[in-house]
C-alpha cells in the first residue's frame, strides 16, 4: 500500500479513537464476535454496484440520512408502524432514498454467517457507505469505521423533514443545519463531496437552471433539455461528470459553476472565503480530499449512536423486534 495511503490511515484511526465522544464505539467490534461480517458486506457491496454503479451513492446517502436524523440508529431503515410514521414518507426521502433491499441482503447474510443477530443495521449502513466510497474511489479513500452501534425502537417523519437539509439551502443555512449536528464548514464542505458520485432529480435542481445566475449558461441549457419546466420530475442528471467515480470531478465542478443543486453551487462563489479555499483545495487535491472525507465521514458516523443496552439490534432492518 502506498505510504501516504497508510499514514491517512493511521492519523484517522488514531485521532479518532482518542476521540472521547466516540469512546464506546472500536474499529474492531466484531472482530471476536463475528470476523466474518466485514468482508460480507463487502462483498454484497460490490456485486451490488457492479450491478448498478449508481447504488454506491444511494448507500452513501442511506448512511447520511440515517445520521442527521437523531444520530446513526439506522432509523431510516424501518417502516411506518401503526404507533409511528418514519422516515422513509419524509419530503428529502419520499421516492428517492433506495437500496433497502442491498441491506436487506446484507443483513440476511451476516446473520446467517454469524449465526445469530449480533451485527446492527445502523453498523451495516456505516461499513455499506465506507464500502462505496472505496469500491467507486479505490484504496486512498478507504478510511476506518468505529463499530458497535445499535438500532433504534423508533423514527420520525417530523425529525426527517426538520433535519435534512433540502436542496434549495443557501451557504447560511447549510452552515446552521451542519452546526446543529456538530458539523463544522470543513465538515460540510467535504460531506458535500459525497456528490461525487450519484445523479438527482430535476425537481430538486429545476429551479436552479432556470433561475439561479450563478450558473455556466451552456451548463443550465444543456439541463433544461433533461429538465424542463413542465414535466420529467424524476429525470435523473449526474452530479458532476462523472457520476460512477469518487474523485475530485464535484470541486472542479463548482469552480465553473456548474454544480448540479442550488446547495452544491453555494460552496463556491468565488469571493475568496474559506469555503472558496477548501473547494479549489480538493479540486486539485485528491489525498487532501481522500484524507479529509474520511475523517468528516467518521465524524458524522458518530453522530449520537446507541451503545450498551440502548436500542436493539433488530433481526430485520425494516421493522423493531417483537419484546
Amino acid at each position: 500500500m502506498d505510504s501516504r495511503i497508510q499514514f491517512v490511515l493511521f492519523v484517522v484511526t488514531f485521532a479518532t479513537i482518542l476521540s472521547p465522544t466516540i469512546a464506546k464505539l472500536t474499529p474492531n467490534y466484531y472482530d471476536r464476535i463475528c470476523p466474518k461480517a466485514l468482508p460480507i458486506i463487502n462483498s454484497i457491496v460490490k456485486q451490488a454496484i457492479i450491478r448498478e454503479p449508481r447504488m454506491g451513492a444511494s448507500l452513501l446517502r442511506l448512511h447520511f440520512h440515517d445520521c442527521f436524523v437523531n444520530g446513526c440508529d439506522g432509523s431510516v431503515l424501518l417502516d411506518d408502524t401503526p404507533t409511528f410514521i418514519g422516515e422513509k414518507t419524509a419530503f428529502p426521502n419520499i421516492n428517492s432514498i433506495r437500496g433497502f433491499e442491498v441491506v436487506d441482503q446484507i443483513k440476511e447474510a451476516v446473520t446467517k454467517a454469524c449465526k445469530r443477530d449480533v451485527v446492527s443495521c445502523a453498523d451495516i449502513l456505516a461499513i455499506a457507505a465506507r464500502d462505496s466510497v472505496a469500491i467507486l474511489g479505490g484504496k486512498q479513500y478507504w478510511y476506518q469505521v468505529l463499530l458497535g452501534r445499535r438500532d433504534s425502537r423508533f423514527a420520525s417523519r417530523d425529525a426527517a423533514n426538520t433535519n435534512l437539509p433540502p436542496p434549495f439551502f443557501n451557504f447560511s443555512q447549510l452552515i446552521t443545519n451542519f452546526k446543529s449536528h456538530g458539523l463544522n464548514l470543513k465538515d460540510l464542505v467535504v460531506l458535500s463531496g459525497g456528490h461525487t458520485i450519484g445523479f438527482s432529480k430535476c425537481t430538486n435542481f429545476r429551479d436552479r437552471i432556470f433561475n439561479d445566475t450563478n450558473i455556466d449558461t451552456n451548463f443550465a441549457a444543456n439541463l433544461q433539455k433533461t429538465c424542463p419546466k413542465i414535466g420529467g420530475d424524476d429525470n435523473l442528471a449526474p452530479f458532476d461528470s462523472t457520476p460512477n467515480k469518487v474523485d475530485t470531478s464535484y470541486y472542479k465542478a463548482l469552480l465553473y459553476k456548474r454544480g448540479l443543486l442550488h446547495s452544491d453551487q453555494e460552496l463556491f462563489k468565488g469571493d475568496g472565503s474559506q469555503s472558496d479555499r477548501l473547494v479549489q483545495l480538493y479540486s486539485k487535491n485528491s489525498y487532501a480530499f481522500a484524507y479529509d472525507f474520511g475523517v468528516s465521514m467518521i465524524k458524522m458516523g458518530n453522530l449520537k449512536p446507541l451503545t450498551g443496552k440502548k436500542g436493539e439490534i433488530r433481526c430485520n432492518c425494516r421493522k423493531v423486534n417483537q419484546i
